[in-house]
């Protein structure tokens, strides 16, 4: 399936990526063929396949809510790259 270059670089600026003009052309590609795969799935019979939302059955797994000691906060905190008192800092991803 072809997709535009105009397309590309729209899911990349979705995605957040910047990229060059031979990064964008392999993309282009890569996404084309892709989607050209995704295409050979429409031609599977599947009338009989009962559809489901999980390929496992699984139940809900539930516990207790109780208090339960944490840890050594020093000890976690210590891997933080940027920390401000007991807080991991991280970069702001919200723009105004």
């Amino acid at each position: 399936m072809a997709i535009t270059r105009e397309e590309t670089l729209q899911v990349a600026r979705l995605a957040r990526l910047a990229l060059t003009d031979a990064e964008a052309d392999l993309l282009r590609e890569q996404l084309g063929k892709l989607l050209d795969y995704m295409k050979q799935l429409d031609r599977l019979d599947t009338r009989d396949v009962v559809p489901t939302s999980h390929a496992v059955e699984m139940g809900t797994p539930f516990r207790e809510d109780a208090v339960r000691p944490f840890g050594d906060k020093e000890a976690i905190l210590k891997n933080a790259p940027d920390r401000a008192g007991d807080f991991f800092r991280v970069p702001r991803i919200i723009e105004d």
